[in-house]
């Protein structure tokens, strides 16, 4: 599968040719709203998904506390570039989040994976795509594991994790773009399904995690970063296309995310969750940074919507 990465042609005249953008009107370009996050005690059943930002979650549940992509540094960058400056802020501290099991990371570009946030979790678990275990090992972090597309791996006792493909890649540097070190994830535990898409644009792989794997309670799924689509569509999802990807993976609730945080791409910052919501898939919302949900089983979710 191609991996839809623009040239560095594609870039320049993108960075060259940026003007006024046709833009939702009336839509916002202004963070997302945060709220902030308290740490609490572990949910007794079903799991609490909580938005920390961008594509940051913390998954509490089965006795256990996991990371996704967290990034609490000021720039998602490897220089504190102005354009690349963090608007909306974290929810807590990063030293608040107190101790995890495992930091799963879908791939490398800074705005996922933020060397001095992850430096805070030296002794957790490390899960990653294919290929960057040495990579992870050579910064100082000695638990690692890889996962590749389809893989599955019993995480703990109870709670076990499937890498999922996306059409993206990953970079930190404009000489060693890797296509297939990139992923999603499938959280299973307790009866519940969990699953982060990572970044991807929208591609068939999606109808195949949906075959495959089956319905997904609770599914995070980027909806920005999508503006201009001549040069944003194969690597992200807009609004539209992500309601699609609700729908093919079979999610039966799910939080837009990888908006509102940082200025990526030309759309105003405030305009994914307009247009999601414009859409009207019932189950699929955004949220403030820093918001929770709680997921149980089907049978739980239910009976709480017939009490």
């Amino acid at each position: 599968m191609d991996d839809g990465a623009p040239s560095w042609r594609e870039v320049l005249r993108w960075k060259l040719g940026r003007g006024p953008q046709d833009a939702d009107e009336g839509a916002p370009d202004t963070p997302a709203e945060v709220v902030s996050w308290v740490r609490r005690p572990l949910p007794d059943t079903g799991w609490r998904v909580s938005w920390l930002g961008h594509a940051s979650f913390l998954l509490e549940g089965q006795g256990r506390r996991l990371l996704i992509d967290p990034v609490f540094s000021d720039f998602c960058a490897p220089l504190p570039l102005p354009s690349m400056k963090r608007l909306s802020p974290p929810p807590c501290s990063v030293e608040a989040l107190g101790e995890v099991d495992a930091v799963l990371l879908t791939h490398t570009h800074y705005d996922h994976l933020d060397l001095p946030t992850l430096r805070h979790f030296r002794g957790s678990m490390m899960v990653v795509p294919t290929g960057y275990a040495g990579w992870m090992q050579r910064r100082g972090f000695e638990s690692v594991r890889e996962l590749g597309w389809w893989d599955e791996m019993e995480l703990f006792d109870g709670v076990s994790v499937k890498a999922s493909p996306a059409r993206h890649f990953s970079a930190r540097t404009p000489f060693d773009r890797n296509p297939s070190g990139c992923c999603g994830y499938r959280i299973e535990g307790g009866g519940v399904a969990l699953w982060h898409a990572g970044d991807s644009g929208d591609a068939p792989i999606f109808d195949e995690v949906g075959e495959r794997w089956g319905p997904v309670d609770f599914g995070m799924i980027p909806i920005g970063a999508y503006s201009p689509r001549w040069f944003m569509s194969r690597v992200h999802l807009d609004p539209r296309q992500a309601t699609r990807v609700f729908r093919v993976t079979r999610c039966r609730r799910a939080v837009g995310m990888h908006w509102g945080t940082f200025r990526l791409t030309d759309e105003p910052m405030g305009e994914p969750p307009l247009l999601l919501e414009r859409e009207g898939i019932e189950g699929f919302f955004t949220g403030k940074v820093g918001e929770s949900w709680w997921v149980g089983p089907l049978e739980s979710m239910q009976s709480d919507a017939e009490s």
